[in-house]
């Protein structure tokens, strides 16, 4: 049985209901309360494996409020198992809240580990793993999603990405445009019957994902940046390549060489003036 005050981290299945472990469905089955993203797949879930567990509804806009009622429950002696829609809760899914408030109440927490769709398309990539930086989703307007982008052009290790297949057009553009062409895989559907998983390049996927867009749940993985000496060849290669991706894109958006400029050397410190040289060049002004 599970112990009373306490409260359960449960990973649930991405796509494929027989990922879940036994193990989770245990505990769903025998906590007196399960906090559910959305409380109707949850119930589909539960349904699916027989389990009638009451469920009360835990999502963002409600985050600040139920926490501390859920922990009232917790401290009351009753235990509470906290689910997202799909995968590992608080992994770019509500949690954090209820698991730091928990925790500041000296109650226990136990994780009930499972699927993840971050490890799952780490697993197939095909990229180093070995370190890698998880970034979840992107800001959604475009200059934060630049900035953050330029913050990251130097990061060595893989990057990870959650993205919604309504931005993942401009998230590419802005991808080739901030860090050049590089190693990516696209993450489909991961573990359902449409799972698609694609090997390519940043330019690659722009290039497929403009023409056809994608529909469902989206991970994406890029490759780190390759150590360049400043100022070598291959770097003067790479950061024209980058500039005329930025300028193309620009253009194609309505946006000025400033514009273009300001979003390079975000992620570039020391080089804007260099930026603005190369990109007037380039441009033919």
């Amino acid at each position: 049985m599970p112990a009373a005050g306490t409260l359960y981290v449960v990973s649930t299945p991405i796509g494929n209901l027989e990922d879940i472990t036994l193990r989770a469905l245990r505990v769903l089955k025998e906590v007196d309360v399960v906090a559910a993203e959305d409380t109707r797949r949850t119930r589909t879930l539960l349904t699916h494996f027989g389990i009638s567990s009451r469920l009360v509804s835990y999502y963002d806009a409600v985050e600040s409020r139920r926490a501390p009622a859920l922990v009232a429950r917790l401290q009351s002696g009753e235990s509470v198992a906290l689910v997202s829609d799909a995968g590992t809760p608080a992994l770019s899914d509500p949690g954090h809240r209820l698991v730091t408030a928990a925790a500041e109440a000296g109650l226990g927490i136990v994780p009930i580990p499972g699927a993840s769709a971050l490890t799952t398309v780490l697993a197939v990539a095909g990229l180093p793993s070995e370190r890698f930086v998880f970034e979840g989703f992107l800001p959604a307007r475009r200059a934060g999603r630049e900035r953050r982008l330029g913050e990251l052009r130097a990061e060595a290790r893989t990057l990870v990405f959650f993205e919604a297949p309504h931005r993942l057009a401009k998230t590419l553009e802005a991808m080739v445009a901030v860090f050049g062409d590089r190693p990516a895989v696209l993450g489909r559907e991961l573990t359902k019957r449409y799972e698609e998983i694609r090997r390519t390049t940043l330019s690659d996927l722009r290039e497929t994902v403009a023409s056809m867009p994608v529909r469902g749940e989206v991970t994406l993985v890029v490759g780190g940046a390759e150590p360049t000496a400043h100022g070598g060849e291959g770097d003067v290669e790479d950061l024209d390549a980058a500039i005329k991706a930025a300028l193309a894109q620009a253009q194609r958006e309505g946006r000025s060489l400033r514009d273009v400029v300001d979003a390079l050397a975000a992620g570039r410190p020391g080089r804007r003036r260099e930026i603005y040289r190369r990109a007037l060049v380039l441009a033919g002004k």
